[in-house]
Order: structure tokens, then C-alpha cells, then sequence
């Protein structure tokens, strides 16, 4: 009797546990857009006469797009890709992870994490506050030049954003 009490139990709870249970839903960065970013990126920089590649990842950090730019350095486009990657996995700016680092010592071990790279340039894109992809820039004269490029291209696109 209490064998079957067991069964019934067991029963129950996992048709309780599998109707609570839901499809996650996320969104993603489109391969048209992330083009689209990326070569609004390399343009804007190069009517300041930078010679970058841009970066584009999806929200889990792989690669969708890369332009490396008339002229940019062999390193770039590597570069551009570890920030891009560095900005999604944090979901944030890696000017402010940069930042973070240089004033909180508990932070210095952001920088060995694998396929980071804690220099300015890499932006989160998001949809409100959802992140669906970031974008890295390389090649500028400064990382606070290579984010100025990243968040214009960003700009450039805003109304696709919704």
C-alpha cells in the first residue's frame, strides 16, 4: 500500500514540475544587423582616419560578424573580437570593466579570464535592458576612441533596437 502511496507521490510531483517548466524565449543579434554595426563601426572611425576592425558576437559571445578596415593592424582584429566577447559575457562596457579594475583590487583577475580583453572599445547592444550582443572595436589610438566608433554604430541602428 505505502508502495503505491510512493509511486503516486513521485507521480504528481513531476507532472507539477513539468507544468511549471517554460521554453526559454531570448533574443539575438541578426547576422544583417550585426553587418551593419560592424561596418557602421570601421566608417565612423575612418573619417577620423582610424584604421580599425570591428567585432560583432551574439549574446553568448560567438562571433556573427568582422570587418578589419583598409590599412588596420594585423592585431585588430583579434582585439576586436576579445572585446566584443569581453562586453557580452559582462554585459557591460569594457571601459567601465577597465575602470574597474585600475580601482578595485578584488577586480584584477578579470583580465585573466579566458578570450577577455579589459580594454576600452567593447559595448554591450541591448534591447532595453536586454543584452543581445556586443561589439568590439580595435585600431583607434585609445579605447575610449574605439568605444566613440562602437557606440555610434550602435546610434546608427537605435530604431532596428526595439
Amino acid at each position: 500500500m505505502s508502495k503505491h502511496l510512493v509511486i503516486a507521490a513521485c507521480a504528481a510531483a513531476s507532472f507539477s514540475t513539468a507544468a511549471s517548466a517554460e521554453v526559454l524565449r531570448e533574443r539575438n543579434i541578426p547576422l544583417d544587423l550585426a553587418v551593419e554595426i560592424a561596418q557602421g563601426a570601421v566608417q565612423e572611425c575612418a573619417k577620423d582616419n582610424y584604421n580599425v576592425s570591428a567585432a560583432v558576437v551574439d549574446r553568448a559571445g560567438v562571433l556573427r560578424a568582422l570587418m578589419r578596415g583598409d590599412n588596420a593592424g594585423i592585431h585588430t582584429p583579434d582585439a576586436a573580437r576579445r572585446k566584443a566577447y569581453t562586453s557580452a559575457s559582462s554585459r557591460t562596457a569594457t571601459s567601465a570593466m577597465a575602470k574597474n579594475v585600475q580601482d578595485n583590487p578584488g577586480a584584477a583577475q578579470l583580465v585573466a579570464i579566458d578570450g577577455f580583453l579589459v580594454l576600452g572599445g567593447g559595448v554591450p547592444i541591448k534591447v532595453g535592458d536586454e543584452t543581445i550582443g556586443a561589439i568590439g572595436v580595435g585600431g583607434a589610438p585609445g579605447g575610449h576612441l574605439d568605444e566613440a566608433c562602437a557606440v555610434a554604430a550602435i546610434k546608427q541602428v537605435e530604431d532596428q533596437l526595439k
